[in-house]
């Protein structure tokens, strides 16, 4: 029996931009399977106009937004969707609504990666800013006594793309200290605007290092498989119980006309 293409989502959590969509979708074009139908996603910037999510603040205010494109997707029945952050906004609140789709996002992604591959690991990320967030939720994934450390070069988010030599020598500075200093056996970069960079350190560093937005779109195309090969969804007893429908209705929670999504790129399976 032949089996239906997977239908996965990638969904950038912030205002949608072409040329950030733009990398994101050759992403997701070299590396899905053939047999993987990608939607690469952002959110509308007439509601969301954030290029970044740096600070809790601007995090609260985009998970309404995050809800809704997990809503639509869900009822568009999509397999698995990956939430484009290293914070994992939203993660547990997505997954709690995402009916029998599946849910992961970057960090918890690339860390169940990392720990498959190698026994500690360090995370280079942009600002120390970042670092209590992230470090929380890595130890809420189980894996903190795998952590190096975490390892900062002094990027915001939207720095990252903007001088490509800059950035490499920053990551290559930083993983270098990690893998010495830290006796990291394997690199996590810890933002998903870090994309490109991986196999460049890879060849410096002489140790596997993990691109978060590939991981968490390789993650949830795993999720997509297994569910249909093995029918493993999401749970829902318990702490993974969802508000009922009636009651959701009776609240008007996603009652809005507004678009869920500001972008769409779309990957047909091949």
């Amino acid at each position: 029996m032949t089996n239906k293409p997977l239908k996965i989502m990638y969904l950038n959590p912030v205002a949608a931009n072409p040329e950030v969509d733009a990398i994101f979708a050759e992403m997701a074009r070299d590396h899905k399977l053939p047999g993987t139908e990608v939607h690469v996603t952002a959110l509308p910037k007439d509601q969301y106009g954030f290029s970044h999510i740096e600070f809790r603040t601007y995090e609260a205010l985009v998970t309404r937004g995050i809800m809704r494109a997990v809503r639509a997707a869900a009822q568009e029945g999509f397999d698995a969707l990956a939430i484009g952050c290293f914070y994992d906004t939203a993660l547990h609140d997505a997954r709690e609504i995402s009916g029998d789709m599946i849910i992961t996002a970057p960090c918890v992604a690339s860390c169940e990666i990392a720990a498959s591959l190698v026994n500690r690991f360090g995370i280079i990320v942009g600002r120390r800013k970042w670092v209590n967030q992230m470090h929380a939720n890595v130890v809420e994934y189980g894996h903190g006594e795998r952590l190096a450390g975490f390892y900062e070069v002094g990027l915001g988010v939207d720095d990252f793309q903007k001088d490509h030599d800059e950035t490499a020598r920053r990551l290559k500075q930083a993983g270098r200290k990690a893998v010495e200093e830290g006796y990291a056996e394997a690199l996590i970069l810890g933002c998903t605007m870090e994309i490109g960079f991986y196999k460049e350190l890879e060849k410096e560093l002489g140790v596997p290092v993990i691109d978060p937005s590939i991981a968490a779109l390789k993650r949830a195309e795993y999720a997509a498989l297994l569910k249909q090969q093995c029918g493993w969804g999401p749970g829902r007893k318990w702490s993974c119980e969802p508000p009922s429908e009636t009651e959701m209705a009776k609240f008007d929670a996603f009652g809005s006309d507004e678009p869920a999504f500001g972008s769409r790129i779309i990957i047909a399976a091949n």
